[in-house]
């Protein structure tokens, strides 16, 4: 995708996957296989990293692979492959069945059933190319640190500026009917700024992220607000240990959607690793709070008419009134907890947390006004959750608000909670919505949470 020239030749490799999809199969029926997946897929990529007015790296990416999947009954085997010969597409399908034929059965083991499988399917819009060469990437990384290091003398430096590109098209297909696939792209632009000096340096980014380059924000823009979050984080200083309320600024509230779909997600469930067991049906947020999929949504990161196995994808509601809809379950996943799949191989598909209390004026102003006194959180550190009993304890850094305003940064703080109790006391969601990859939500607040401070 360095030049036009480079791009993907979409329509040509589309019927040419098809056919290397449908010779893998048909090669996987005569050697005996009760079914098979296979898929074929390739992506071009380039990344340009600047740092201090200089390029710093470049990397181009080209990658393909075949994945064959095959059936002995329910046993089930892998293999994978860049060579796209006629003899290495027989070798892969052959491995693949040794590796079924040496297995043990799994009940919940097979293809998706033909019923769920997706026929017709809409074009999304997915895929905008991007011709864009080496020296043109770089000047727009440049542009958007040249704007961090001019917003403020205290700017002293920068972790750097990148700009990545990214295409890719598949065509995947089983023994069950299913044959599908369509290109797609990502683009983004970041920048990372650090101010201050000696003791007292602080750092933070910003980045836009699109599938079409033309939505991309603008560099200036870019770099400008980055340097302004790490500006603010200058006044940083400890608060005193207590219970508060606590504010996660709209970028990581999509954490705790996240958290919700991790905990509702088939595989936990039915290894039973989630503190969301047996929920479905049960209120699981605020009875103001809804969480909606859906996946048809023409040009969105999270849009797809079919998962990861090829079955159908519908909107629909995950959580309503705060009472859990459904779970996010494959095939495999559905099968081990005896329930109907719903089209989430893969993940989730556009994802939206919303508040029925939320109006067009509560934007984070309005939010830390809502709040009071506590602590807007705008970084986590660690790792610190546990799904099996919903324990929450993350590192945090932020800024202390009293009486809606903000009045100075924190920082070696630790927050803590339960997510259980975490997400039935989220008091309001803000109309300041932010989209990253498959989920939107704006800014949240829950009402108490434990703060740790020094």
């Amino acid at each position: 995708m360095v030049n036009s020239s480079s791009s993907l030749p979409i329509a040509e490799n589309h019927a040419r996957f098809s056919e290397l999809v449908e010779s893998a199969l048909a090669h996987a029926r005569k050697i005996g296989a009760s079914d098979a997946a296979a898929e074929v897929s390739e992506s071009l990529g380039l990344s340009v990293s600047v740092r201090k007015n200089d390029i710093e790296t470049v990397e181009q990416t080209r990658d393909r692979s075949l994945d064959v999947t095959v059936y002995a009954g329910q046993r089930r085997g892998s293999a994978s492959t860049s060579d796209f010969s006629p003899t290495a597409l027989r070798e892969t399908v052959e491995a693949a069945w040794h590796i079924a034929s040496a297995t043990a059965e799994d009940p919940a083991a097979g293809l998706p059933d033909a019923e769920n499988l997706a026929r017709d399917y809409p074009d999304l819009r997915l895929h905008y190319p991007w011709a864009i060469d080496t020296d043109s990437a770089a000047e727009l990384a440049l542009r958007a640190e040249r704007a961090a290091r001019a917003v403020d003398p205290r700017i002293t430096n920068t972790e750097g500026a990148s700009l990545g590109t990214y295409e890719g098209q598949f065509v995947m297909g089983n023994t069950r009917g299913f044959l599908g696939g369509y290109p797609y792209s990502r683009h983004s632009l970041s920048v990372a700024p650090i101010a201050g000096r000696g003791s007292n340096m602080q750092r933070d980014f910003w980045y836009s992220s699109e599938r079409d380059a033309s939505k991309l924000a603008d560099p200036e823009a870019v770099g400008r607000y980055a340097a302004e979050r790490a500006l603010s984080r200058l006044s940083a200083r400890r608060i005193p240990t207590g219970k508060f309320p606590v504010l996660f600024e709209a970028p990581l509230a999509l954490g705790l959607l996240g958290a919700l779909t991790q905990a509702t997600n088939g595989g936990a469930l039915y290894r039973k690793a989630s503190f969301l067991l047996d929920s479905l049906g049960k209120p699981v947020l605020a009875d103001h709070l809804d969480v909606t999929e859906d996946p048809h949504i023409p040009g969105a990161m999270g849009s797809s008419p079919f998962d990861d196995e090829g079955v159908i994808t519908r909107a629909r509601d995950v959580v309503r009134g705060g009472v859990l809809q459904g779970y996010f379950l494959s095939t495999y996943t559905a099968r081990k907890l005896g329930m109907a799949v719903t089209g989430n191989a893969g993940g989730s598909h556009n994802l939206t947390l919303s508040s029925r209390d939320t109006n067009p004026a509560d934007d984070l102003p309005a939010m830390l006004r809502k709040m009071g006194t506590g602590l807007l959180v705008t970084e986590l550190i660690g790792q610190g959750v546990n799904y099996v009993t919903g324990d929450y304890s993350r590192g945090a850094f932020g800024y202390w608000v009293k009486d809606g305003v903000i009045q100075h940064a924190v920082q070696e703080v630790t927050i803590a909670g339960n997510l259980a109790d975490m997400f039935r006391q989220i008091v309001a969601v803000g109309a300041d919505e932010i989209v990253r990859g498959t989920k939107r939500t704006g800014s949240i607040l829950i009402e108490q949470m434990a703060i740790a401070g020094g």
